[in-house]
């Protein structure tokens, strides 16, 4: 069931390819750190699937983490638990026999949507939080201007939070996460008020997306955001954003209750 890249990684991204730089980019932020962890209510044990190097794990509660790629459990810091290599749709765990579980910007990721949500449901007597995007609001972000066809890219993988929470069945509520402008995690959005910060390559990479574009595409793409920015282009149409505290975006947290 599934399948996977040379690290280890399942899905259509390879993040033995594009991830050697991940958590120097993709730091967990803090508010939403505050939001998932407040989410998990009560829960002493937690699965974490899709861990990658370990963003968003809470500190305080007996964790176990799943991640198929090799380089990405590398990059777990030593204060955390060793992850377990193994996948999303086959969990070697009992029913039942976890608190509560996560999965934070991994089920776009995943190879067989439908099996990895009924696991975490099988395995989990509490809630399942599931940190995604909406596929509807992707392409409303101004990179789109500039990018289309990686936000094109990233609306195609998401799945539509309708579809997860008929999967996970119970009780379902889908939480809009407010984005802070000085946001850690380094997601596009996480960028709304910082163009500059697309412009570095290893950003990009950060954004599994851009993975999926011709290299000369989004060179293209690249050089068009660096011209507007050094013309004031970008700051004539969206430089307001520079200023404003939270951008509301395509992020979503979808809670499942049973």
């Amino acid at each position: 069931m599934g399948t996977r890249n040379p690290d280890g990684s399942a899905g259509d991204a390879n993040y033995g390819a594009i991830g050697r730089d991940y958590s120097k980019y993709r730091q967990p932020e803090p508010r939403i750190a505050a939001l998932i962890n407040q989410a998990l209510g009560p829960a002493r044990t937690v699965l974490n699937v899709g861990a990658g190097a370990g963003s968003y794990e809470p500190w305080d509660r007996e964790v176990v983490a799943i991640e198929p790629s090799e380089s990405m459990r590398a990059q777990r810091p030593s204060r955390l638990p060793a992850a377990i290599n193994a996948m999303a749709e086959k969990l070697p765990f009992p029913g039942s026999h976890f608190d509560a579980s996560m999965a934070t910007f991994t089920v776009h990721q995943w190879a067989d949507l439908s099996a990895g949500l009924k696991e975490l449901r099988r395995v989990t007597r509490g809630p399942v939080l599931i940190l995604t995007c909406d596929p509807r609001r992707v392409q409303d972000f101004w990179l789109n201007a500039y990018a289309p066809e990686v936000l094109a890219t990233e609306a195609r993988r998401y799945p539509s939070l309708e579809s997860m929470g008929a999967l996970l069945g119970g009780s379902i509520a889908v939480i809009p996460v407010p984005i802070p402008l000085n946001c850690k995690d380094g997601f596009n959005e996480g960028y709304y008020g910082r163009p500059e910060m697309l412009l570095d390559e290893g950003a990009r990479l950060a954004c599994s997306a851009w993975s999926f574009v011709d290299k000369s595409l989004a060179e293209k793409y690249t050089d068009h955001l660096r011209r507007e920015i050094r013309e004031g282009a970008w700051d004539a149409k969206y430089g307001e954003l520079r200023k404003q505290p939270e951008f509301d975006g395509s992020l979503r947290l979808i809670i499942g209750r049973p």
